[in-house]
């Protein structure tokens, strides 16, 4: 018999007889389900994330549609999943990451909100009337102490840092593709995590992007802000793999 006639894939705290926690791996199904890719490289002085841009139809302002957020000045995230989950996991954010602001009087660190945010989904997978979020952050910023920082937050409530990461439809291409690029390049300047990673998820989706395919988000650690790049920038980094290649 299935798993769904034991009931075990009902319910989020009910481990089924194998160890396994169905709704949890129904979570990583949706997040792939939702079509996107997203990766992220950490250089030498810029922590770089890219994710494509889907606009649902024509009629829809493409102004509007975004998978990337400002949590502070200097932090920022893309996310990647169900677009009506995104909401919840913003403010969250943003509430832990001010709330340590007023009450230490210095920014949040970005492995710290890391941690807060995995631990915060970590409680949707203990509660039969809760359910996961389904949606994985990638996670940027600069820590004054080590530099750029790159984490990816899982729904289970697993987290990391990486020197590179993707997560979405593509992940285990994007994963494999990424290893034996950063084997190779071990220091890269800013232009070059910008341009490996923008060139590595049109790798793994087989597809040459235009500006407003994807989109950019950055963090440099001599102006430690969390930035958009616009189309025009983009279309240079484009521009400039193209004829490197």
């Amino acid at each position: 018999m299935t798993s769904s006639a034991f009931g075990f894939d009902r319910h989020i705290s009910v481990f089924s007889p194998e160890g396994r926690l169905y709704q949890i791996e129904y979570v990583y199904t949706a997040i792939r389900a939702a079509g996107n890719t997203t990766i992220g490289v950490r250089g030498e002085e810029t922590v770089c994330v890219v994710t494509q841009k889907k606009v649902p139809d024509k009629l829809t302002d493409p102004t509007t549609v975004t998978s990337m957020f400002t949590i502070t000045n200097n932090i920022g995230c893309a996310m990647t999943g169900i677009r009506a989950d995104m909401k919840t996991a913003v403010q969250r954010l943003r509430y832990f990451a001010h709330r340590f602001e007023y009450e230490n009087g210095f920014e949040i660190p970005v492995s710290h909100l890391a941690r807060k945010m995995a631990d915060f989904f970590q409680l949707f997978t203990q509660h039969a009337f809760m359910r996961p979020l389904g949606l994985a952050i990638t996670l940027i910023g600069i820590d004054e102490e080590v530099g750029p920082q790159l984490y990816k937050i899982e729904p289970s409530g697993y987290f990391l840092g990486y020197k590179a990461t993707c997560v979405g439809q593509k992940e285990q291409e994007g994963t494999n593709f990424l290893e034996k690029k950063i084997k190779k390049e071990t220091k890269l300047n800013k232009d070059e995590t910008i341009q490996l990673a923008i060139s590595s998820l049109q790798s793994v989706l087989g597809v040459d992007f235009r500006p407003s395919d994807i989109e950019v988000g950055i963090v440099e650690k001599d102006s430690p802000k969390f930035t958009l790049l616009s189309e025009e920038l983009i279309d240079s980094h484009l521009t400039a793999i193209s004829e490197r290649d």
